[in-house]
C-alpha cells in the first residue's frame, strides 16, 4: 500500500466514523453514553487535552459535569473527575477496571508488559505484588529497614550543611537520598557515591532518565489512539522510548549480573524465588526481574522526592506555618537529635503538612489508566467495554465542592476542627487518594507516606529556609511542568540554614 493511499484510507476512515458519530448524537438509544465535547474527525478529543491535560480535563469537567466520555482517536475514555465518580469506579466496579489499557508506554519501556505497574490483572501480577508486599512493604520489612531511610537521610542532612553558602537544587539531592534508600534494601549498596549528590554527574543522570521516563509515559501518544498511525510516530515518542530504554536497561543488566553470587538482598531473592502462581514451578525471568526494578526505581524515587520539593516550597511561601512546624518539633524532639520515624506518630501538625501536600500536589495528577473489561452502568451512563479510565485525581483533590479555598494551603483542614480530620490517603477517603486506590492502589504506599514524613519532618526540623540570589517568597514560580508524576516547571533552587545544635549534623 503507497503512502498516499494509506493517507486517502485514514481519511475516509475517519470521515466514516465521524459521519456514525454524528448520526449517533441525533439517534436517541438506551445506551446513554456520559457527556463530553463533540470529538474532530480521525483524532477525536486529543485537541482537548492541551498542555497539561489535568488541567484541561478539570476544566471540561465544569462545563459537563464530573463524568466526562471522550473519544481519543478510535478509543473511548472516560473521566472521573469527582470523589463520589471515583469511588463508583475503583470501589462499586473495581473488579471491571482491574487491568490496564494496550500504550507505549508499557510496551517500549517497561519490556512489553512484563512489569508489575502495566501487568494484566491476573496470576503473574499477584505474584509480582506479594514478592513486594512481603520482602519491601510489609510492617515487618519497613521496620527492619527503617535504620536505612534514617541513615539516609541524616546523609543529606549533612550533606546540606556542607553546602555551606552554596546554591542547592534541593530536589536533585531529594532524589538521590530516595534513590539510595531503596538502592539498599534491594541492592545492598547505595547507587550514587557517598549519597551527597554534590558534582555527581551519575546521580544527575539517573533523575534526568527518571524524569525523562515520567514525562514520556505521560505522553498522549497519538498512535495509542489511532493504531494506524502508530507506525509513523508523529510526535517521535516510540524513538524516544526505545533510546530511554535502551538506557535503563544496560543500567539494570548491571545491577543484575553483579547480584547473582548469592547476595541475600531484594534483587537475589528475586533471582531465586519460584513462580507457584501459575503451578510451573519457573523462575522468574531476567527480563520480568528488570521490568520490576524498572518500577521500584521509577515509581519509588522520584514521587517522594518530588512531593518533598513541593512541601519545602509551600513552607517557604508561608513562613508561619513552617515556623509552627518547627515549634512542634522543638517540643517533642528537640534541637539535639534529628527526627526519627518513631517521632512521626507524634508530630500531627507534620502530618497535617504532608496530607496538605498530597492534596494540592498529588505526584500521580491522573491515575495510571485502567480498561474496563466488560461494560457497565456508573452513574445511570452506559461506559463501553474497552473503554479507559483515567481519574483526575488533581481536580478531585481541589474540588470546591468538597474542600473550602481548595487552592489555598492550609494544613489546618486536616487538625482537630477541621474540615477533613480523619481523612487519611491510603485510598479510603477518595476525595484524597494520591496513591489511587482499590485494587491497583500503589503498591509502594507505606513507604513512600514514610519517606516523604520522615524527609519533610527533617528538613523542616532541621533547617531554615532561603531562596537562591534572594527572591522573595512570594514570587516563587509554583507553575506545574506536566508528566506521569508532577514535577516543579523550574526547579526548587535554595540556600539550607542549620538551625540545630552542630553535633547533630556530624552524627548518623
Amino acid at each position: 500500500m503507497t503512502i498516499l493511499t494509506f493517507l486517502l484510507y485514514t481519511c475516509i476512515t475517519g470521515l466514516v466514523f465521524y459521519a456514525l458519530h454524528l448520526f449517533n448524537l441525533r439517534t436517541p438509544h438506551r445506551n446513554r453514553l456520559p457527556p463530553g465535547p463533540t470529538p474532530w474527525p480521525i483524532v477525536g478529543n486529543l485537541p482537548h487535552l492541551g498542555r497539561v491535560p489535568h488541567h484541561s480535563l478539570a476544566d471540561l469537567a465544569t462545563k459537563y459535569g464530573p463524568l466526562l466520555h471522550l473519544r481519543l482517536g478510535f478509543v473511548d475514555v472516560v473521566v472521573a473527575g469527582s470523589a463520589s465518580v471515583a469511588a463508583q469506579f475503583l470501589k462499586v466496579h473495581d473488579a471491571n477496571f482491574a487491568s490496564r489499557p494496550p500504550n507505549s508506554g508499557a510496551k517500549h519501556m517497561a519490556y512489553n508488559y512484563q512489569d508489575m505497574v502495566f501487568a494484566p490483572y491476573g496470576p503473574k501480577w499477584r505474584m509480582l505484588r506479594k514478592i513486594c508486599s512481603v520482602h519491601l512493604f510489609s510492617t515487618k520489612a519497613l521496620d527492619d529497614f527503617r535504620h536505612v531511610r534514617q541513615e539516609e537521610v541524616a546523609i543529606l542532612a549533612r550533606a546540606l550543611v556542607g553546602a555551606g553558602e552554596s546554591t542547592v537544587k534541593l530536589g536533585q539531592l531529594l532524589n538521590v537520598c530516595t534513590t539510595n534508600a531503596l538502592a539498599r534494601v534491594m541492592l545492598g549498596r547505595r547507587v550514587f557515591g557517598d549519597g551527597s549528590g554534590g558534582g555527581d554527574s551519575k546521580s544527575d543522570e539517573f533523575k534526568d532518565m527518571v524524569m525523562e521516563m515520567m514525562v514520556l509515559a505521560g505522553e498522549f501518544n497519538i498512535g495509542d489512539f489511532i493504531p494506524a498511525l502508530d507506525w509513523l510516530d508523529l510526535q517521535s515518542v516510540t524513538k524516544k522510548m526505545k533510546k530511554l530504554h535502551v538506557r535503563f536497561d544496560s543500567f539494570l543488566n548491571t545491577i543484575l549480573e553483579e547480584h547473582k553470587s548469592g547476595n541475600m538482598d531484594f534483587v537475589s531473592r528475586l533471582i531465586s524465588v519460584k513462580d507457584d502462581a501459575d503451578g510451573q514451578g519457573g523462575k522468574l525471568s531476567d527480563t520480568e526481574i528488570k521490568a520490576l526494578l524498572l518500577n521500584l526505581f521509577a515509581a519509588g524515587t522520584d514521587t517522594s522526592s518530588s512531593t518533598v520539593e513541593w512541601a519545602i516550597a509551600e513552607l517557604i511561601r508561608h513562613p508561619q506555618l513552617l515556623k509552627q512546624a518547627q515549634e512542634e518539633m522543638d517540643t517533642i524532639v528537640g534541637r539535639d537529635r534529628l527526627v526519627t520515624e518513631v517521632d512521626l506518630s507524634r508530630l500531627t501538625f507534620l502530618q497535617a503538612i504532608v496530607k496538605e501536600i498530597f492534596r494540592l500536589h498529588p505526584s500521580t495528577p491522573l491515575s495510571l489508566p485502567r480498561i474496563a473489561s466488560d461494560t457497565c452502568e456508573v452513574d445511570g451512563y452506559y461506559i463501553p467495554k474497552g473503554s479507559t479510565l483515567l481519574v483526575n485525581v488533581w481536580a478531585i483533590s481541589r474540588d470546591p465542592k468538597i474542600w473550602s479555598n481548595p487552592l489555598e494551603f492550609q494544613p489546618t483542614r486536616f487538625l482537630p476542627g477541621g474540615e477533613k480530620p480523619d481523612a487519611d490517603v491510603k485510598g479510603n477517603d477518595f476525595e484524597l487518594i494520591p496513591f489511587g486506590a482499590g485494587r491497583r492502589i500503589c503498591a509502594g504506599m507505606s513507604l513512600g507516606l514514610k519517606m516523604v514524613q520522615l524527609l519533610t519532618a527533617t528538613l523542616v526540623h532541621a533547617f531554615d529556609w532561603e531562596l537562591a540570589n534572594g527572591l522573595d517568597p512570594d514570587k516563587l514560580n509554583m507553575e506545574e511542568a506536566y508528566g506521569l508524576t508532577l514535577q516543579r516547571a523550574t526547579p526548587l533552587m535554595v540556600h539550607p540554614r542549620p538551625r540545630l545544635a552542630p553535633h547533630v549534623y556530624q552524627s548518623g
